[in-house]
């Protein structure tokens, strides 16, 4: 019997599998890597694990209703852990902001910036709940296959005003800039230029506030392995080191998935959870769906690309938060760098991964795994040779981190690595080293981003931060709650 394969074990790909699976749909689960996850991959090193994506838990629902449809229970598959406070916010200044969920603690905070800024961030923050509301819990897990779907949501989405940008959001209701910057940041974490995403993507506050900021003890690799476990106990199959290079097709439907040079699966459905241009061009490019699929996501406007150094010390930083954004000396100028600039900022805006605050064991006794990442242009903006601009910027981070936040670092150091756009590109197959796929701009949100079904190839489906709704655990996540809605739906028939 064909099979239904899932091409990727990213959060998305896992998620799509889990939920097939538990509906009785065989999956067999392609990995190009020698470890599930995508971005979510482990690096371990002298006893230090790093996590090397995604680190910011926002949604445990959206996690545990996987479990929940499977009949078991997520206790028994991961244990996830709160992180207290959810950021800690630094400016050069001195200035420190512990962005919490208690209220009175927040408001407290707010007041010592700008006392005028508290009735403005309760404004705020009803407004980001109502956006939650009508984006995240109404429309978040829905798929946009058709316009009509996007004319339905208008009237929501005109109500909410989301032609404005998250910043201009933020600052019709807070006047300080250091505080602005507090509530609009969040954009960044999935790949959004908070001066030109749209507004909908204020719901991120209102969704920490929901339920918190999470680490699953172990770190995020520990929740992979989990899903892997529970996907697998459910009958499922997964395969490692089975780099797919190609999607034959009969007509208008794909009718085998190619595995390296010579080995063939025919298919009933096959969904992606790799790169959307990556999908369409290396996979499907001798279809004329695929070449015209390429062209036009090509011409799209795709999401930054990041710089990550992992570190390990044999020293533990208990000074630090688990979740630290360092803000640099400019905001808006530096951002339009980022997403626009042909080459790299003399500054630069820092998030520093410090694991070990919640969990110790991620390194050994009295040790610290650290990661820090930079923002940076994707290849297709700033033409860069990582090759040098790595070791450069590496050192300057250093310099940094040692002078204003970790006295000590050179002489602590074990091990480090670096990620750079190049090995996005390469070894995630990112198109122009793009770190979040497309940029979460309002003309590409919804039904404007790639659908979770394609519109001519019949059988294949999407996954992931390349389509609707977007990048982010939540976010690929309930990409796979739509795909699967649809998939199931197809394969009844």
């Amino acid at each position: 019997m064909d099979k239904t394969v899932v091409i990727g074990a990213g959060f998305g790909g896992l998620a799509l599998a889990i939920r097939l699976q538990a509906q009785g749909i065989p999956v067999l689960l392609l990995e190009q890597l020698d470890k599930p996850g995508g971005r979510a991959y482990v690096y371990q090193d002298r006893g230090f694990t790093f996590d090397a994506g995604p680190t910011v838990i926002t949604d445990p629902t959206a996690i545990e209703a996987l479990f929940t449809l499977a009949g078991r229970r997520m206790a028994d598959y991961v244990d996830l852990l709160p992180v207290t406070p959810f950021y800690r916010l630094c400016w050069e200044s001195g200035d420190v902001f512990d962005y919490a969920n208690e209220s009175g603690d927040l408001e407290r905070q707010i007041a010592a910036f700008n006392p005028a800024d508290v009735e403005g961030y309760r404004r705020f923050h009803a407004y980001s709940r109502e956006v939650f509301n009508e984006g995240y819990l109404k429309l978040g897990t829905v798929p946009f296959l058709s316009f009509r779907d996007m004319l339905r949501a208008g009237p929501q989405l005109a109500r909410l005003q989301a032609w404005r940008s998250v910043y201009n959001t933020v600052s019709r209701f807070i006047q300080d800039e250091r505080l602005r910057q507090a509530f609009s940041f969040h954009t960044l974490l999935v790949g959004g230029n908070p001066f030109a995403t749209s507004s909908v993507y204020t719901l991120i506050h209102a969704l920490e506030r929901e339920w918190g900021v999470w680490f699953a003890r172990g770190g995020t690799g520990a929740l992979v392995e989990g899903l892997v476990r529970l996907f697998q106990d459910l009958g499922g199959e997964i395969r490692l080191n089975a780099r797919v290079t190609g999607l034959e097709t009969e007509g208008n439907r794909v009718s085998a998935v190619k595995i390296g040079d010579a080995e063939r699966i025919p298919v009933a459905a096959v969904a992606s959870n790799a790169d959307v241009v990556h999908t369409y061009e290396k996979l499907l490019g001798h279809h004329p769906v695929g070449k015209t699929r390429a062209a036009g996501l090509k011409r799209k406007r795709m999401s930054n690309s990041l710089f990550v150094l992992y570190f390990g010390l044999n020293h533990h930083h208990a000074q630090l938060a688990h979740h630290t954004v360092c803000f640099g000396p400019r905001y808006k100028a530096l951002i339009e760098e980022i997403f626009h600039g042909a080459t790299l900022s003399e500054d630069f805006s820092l998030y520093l991964h410090a694991p070990c605050v919640t969990d110790p064991s991620l390194a050994p006794p009295g040790c610290g795994s650290y990661y820090v990442l930079a923002p940076v242009p994707h290849l297709g903006t700033a033409d860069l040779d990582w090759a040098i601009e790595g070791p450069r910027l590496r050192e300057r981070i250093f310099d940094y981190l040692e002078q204003r936040y970790m006295p000590g670092l050179r002489s602590q150091l074990v091990t480090h690595r670096m990620f750079t756009p190049f090995d996005f590109r390469d070894r995630l197959g990112a198109w122009q080293g793009s770190a979040f796929s497309l940029e979460p701009t309002l003309r590409q949100s919804a039904w404007f981003r790639p659908h979770n079904r394609d519109a001519q190839i019949a059988n294949l489906y999407l996954v992931g931060a390349g389509t609707h709704p977007g990048a982010g655990i939540p976010g690929v996540i309930g990409s796979a709650k739509a795909t699967a809605g649809l998939m199931l739906e197809d394969l009844a028939r």
